[in-house]
């Protein structure tokens, strides 16, 4: 048979990959080999530049091949190669739409090769790619173009921050948007963006003004980028993190228990070596302190400015062409911000009255919102219209039971933002719902209920406020709260650790030898130096520290102004001609005499190490009352504390508002049936608990015991040993089971205690 012709085309495709090879080995022996290809690759360069659409498939093939080849082998010969870079930018960016499609993505792949060779800059790599991604109509090369500049940027910031590059691209989308704020190409800022803050490449505020400026742009596309990501950018980058902490986990046990029984080989000691590698690397990684990643709300440089221009321009404008659901989310987060930083926009709820009736799409989403909305510093005044509209148009006898559920959890969210925008008539009206026949209705009247009997118990009647509001109400710790009034920002129980330093100071000093009052500066320094070496705190070692806590009966407190120090004397009881008024005047004066609260300066003065912190959380819980409550109320005091806390930063949906409607409506038989089978292991068919258990020991991969494997075996194997135990005679037997009994007592075949 005579030897096959080859193509000059099929020549350059079997000899350039070997010549490539060749080069990398010894760059100097082949170096006229390697110019000739690059003469080559500057012919059919120059042919396709002069004439772009007239090149012949043939020489697009040679071009994109010379291409793949040179950028492969061009770090070998720097000096030849030099404008080679600036060719392949010059190509793309002027003839990108007239490309055939194979060539353009080999010209991009060979750009971003001779970046990760680091001939070329990330920056010139970037300003040559992104310039394309907003002007091509080609969705393929759109597509591929975003991925090598999302992969460029991460790669660029893998090991350190590169804070150079990340202003400067940042410095370019924020110039996009801006520019042309009607124009659509402003939404690849947003998907970039919103891409880097998920993978927490991009943290800081410059990214925050990228999606602020999308937010006010012009464009529907646009907009609703920006506005997703303020609702639901920081969700994202916490659910990325999880999964990426939960994928991937190597079981180091199972493989050396493997390794132990299985045969030896070269390929298993590979697999073993690679995964203790990465338990390594992860354990080292959990060790690493947690960056500090703050929510993009907070990172806003103007809030206030931020939320009236969203409202002005997307919500209160009439020629704004958004649809109802758009304009929902840009109400969402205006309340959210509103709320969040507890800013002033008056407007802003008034522009709630026309859509607070039951026959309007998507209502528990508007009394979400107006809820999200209402904070402290909002005027009574401005929410009671508000208030009181709800209550008629939702809660009453002729509304069906969703809509009086929904609208009392609505009020109730309100109120425990505000609490002063009801009024005592109102609030005895919604509170006699508790009667009602429907249990959703009950539970929401029953939930407004106990938050004013801890907020507000003046309002109620005496008989709704319940014993422990009105014994406060009586002593007179409940005082009525005053619109704008703040509570003093405080670190809970500090009074406690500052205290118990002070006992401990004094205790230290005392098993020395030393007097009480002394220099503390030598002390403190110590005392900090353990306490940070140390992240659990000392056991007290004293007989009060694990038994009941001592509390000083009455008699023994003493509050005295006189300045000995001496304990006033025990009161004499009158005679009958003393007058009444110097009781009342006593009485009075024993209620004004009330001691001075002692302002806590530990806080202040030091810096709290972890060891006072977790001596903290214990004195907290020894002073708690709910210590002493039974388990029942302490869990219900928990879930008050949870919620109570969820109103600070957590967003409000409407799901929270439509509360417990599932109780209004009577489940059909398949959805109790749904909800029985929830949380519980599917199964197919019935097991016993040992054949559930074999099971799961299986898809572990464990092993099975001997008897396990003997009660599975072919039954024609066993013949043999059954017939032997036949034939065995009664000494034989007897041997046999005294040897068992002595293997049991040593602890099985091997000795294992």
């Amino acid at each position: 048979m005579g030897k096959r012709k080859v193509g000059a085309l099929e020549k350059v495709d079997a000899d350039l990959p070997s010549l490539q090879y060749k080069i990398r080995r010894d760059p100097i022996s082949y170096k006229e080999e390697f110019l000739s290809q690059y003469y080559q690759y500057e012919s059919h360069r120059e042919i396709f530049m002069r004439a772009p659409a007239s090149t012949t498939d043939s020489g697009i093939v040679s071009l994109r091949d010379l291409i793949d080849f040179i950028s492969h082998v061009a770090a070998c010969y720097p000096d030849v190669t030099a404008k080679f870079p600036e060719d392949l930018m010059q190509i793309l960016s002027s003839h990108h739409a007239e490309l055939e499609s194979e060539l353009r993505e080999k010209i991009v792949s060979s750009l971003v090769l001779l970046r990760k060779k680091e001939i070329i800059d990330s920056s010139a790599l970037l300003q040559t790619l992104f310039p394309i991604l907003t002007t091509t109509p080609s969705k393929t090369l759109r597509t591929l173009l975003f991925q090598k500049i999302l992969s460029d940027l991460r790669s660029s910031n893998s090991k350190t921050t590169n804070h150079k590059l990340n202003r400067t691209i940042q410095t370019v989308l924020y110039n996009l948007l801006t520019a042309d704020r009607a124009s659509s190409k402003g939404i690849w800022a947003v998907k970039l963006t919103r891409e880097l803050w998920k993978r927490q490449i991009w943290t800081d505020s410059k990214a925050v003004e990228i999606m602020k400026e999308a937010s006010l742009a012009d464009n529907e596309k646009v907009i609703i980028g920006g506005v997703r990501f303020f609702l639901g950018g920081d969700k994202e980058r916490e659910e990325l993190e999880d999964e990426s902490s939960d994928d991937g986990g190597v079981d180091l046990g199972k493989l050396k228990h493997q390794m132990g029984i299985n045969k030896k080989t070269k390929k298993k000691a590979k697999v073993m070596e690679r995964a203790v590698v990465t338990v390594k690397k992860k354990e080292k990684k959990k060790n690493q302190p947690h960056l500090l990643n703050f929510s993009a709300l907070h990172l806003l440089h103007d809030p206030q400015g931020f939320a009236e221009l969203l409202f002005s321009k997307h919500l209160q404008n009439t020629k704004s062409k958004l649809s109802l659901e758009h304009k929902l989310l840009v109400l969402q987060l205006v309340s959210r911000l509103v709320g969040l930083h507890k800013l002033t926009v008056i407007s802003l709820y008034s522009y709630f009255l026309k859509y607070l009736t039951p026959r309007q799409p998507s209502v528990t989403s508007f009394l979400a919102s107006l809820a999200q909305s209402t904070h402290s510093l909002v005027p009574p005044d401005v929410l009671e219209p508000l208030v009181q509209k709800i209550a008629n148009e939702f809660v009453s006898e002729a509304a069906a039971a969703e809509v009086a559920s929904a609208g009392l959890n609505a009020i109730r969210e309100i109120c425990v933002r505000q609490p002063l925008a009801m009024n005592d008539t109102l609030l005895q009206d919604l509170v006699m719902y508790r009667k009602s026949k429907d249990k959703g209705v009950v539970m929401a009247a029953k939930g407004l209920l106990s938050l004013y009997r801890d907020v507000g118990a003046d309002l109620l009647k005496k008989r709704d406020r319940g014993k422990e509001a009105a014994m406060r109400i009586h002593s007179g710790e409940m005082k009525e709260k005053r619109f704008g009034e703040e509570e003093p920002g405080e670190i809970e129980g500090i009074e406690l650790l500052e205290k118990w330093k002070e006992e401990e100071r004094l205790r230290k000093r005392a098993e020395k030898g030393l007097p009480e009052d002394g220099e503390q500066d030598a002390e403190q320094e110590e005392d900090d130096e353990e306490d940070w070496g140390a992240w659990d705190v000392e056991e007290d070692h004293s007989d009060d520290s694990g038994g009941w806590i001592n509390v000083e009966s009455d008699d023994e407190i003493n509050i005295s102004d006189d300045e000995d120090g001496k304990p006033p004397s025990k009161r004499v009881k009158l005679d009958d001609s003393a007058s009444k008024s110097d009781d009342k005047e006593n009485r009075s004066m024993e209620k004004n005499l009330e001691p001075e609260r002692k302002i806590p300066t530990l806080a202040t003065t030091r810096i709290l190490t972890p060891a006072d912190l977790a001596k903290l959380q214990e004195l907290r819980l020894e002073a708690s009352v709910n210590k002493l409550l039974p388990p029942a109320q302490r869990k219900r005091a928990a879930a008050m504390a949870k919620q109570q806390s969820r109103h600070i930063d957590d967003p409000l949906t409407a799901t929270e508002i439509e509360g417990l409607n599932s109780l209004s409506s009577k489940a059909t038989k398949a959805e109790k049936v749904a909800l029985a089978k929830e949380g519980k292991a599917d199964r197919s068919e019935h097991k016993s608990t040992q054949a559930i258990r074999q099971a799961k020991k299986e898809a572990q991969g464990k092993s099975t015991t001997n008897r396990e494997k003997a009660r599975k075996k072919n039954f024609l194997m066993t013949l043999g040993k059954a017939k032997g135990k036949q034939k065995k005679s009664l000494v034989e037997r007897g041997r046999v089971l005294k040897a068992h009994v002595e293997r049991g007592k040593r602890g099985g075949r091997r000795g294992n205690k």
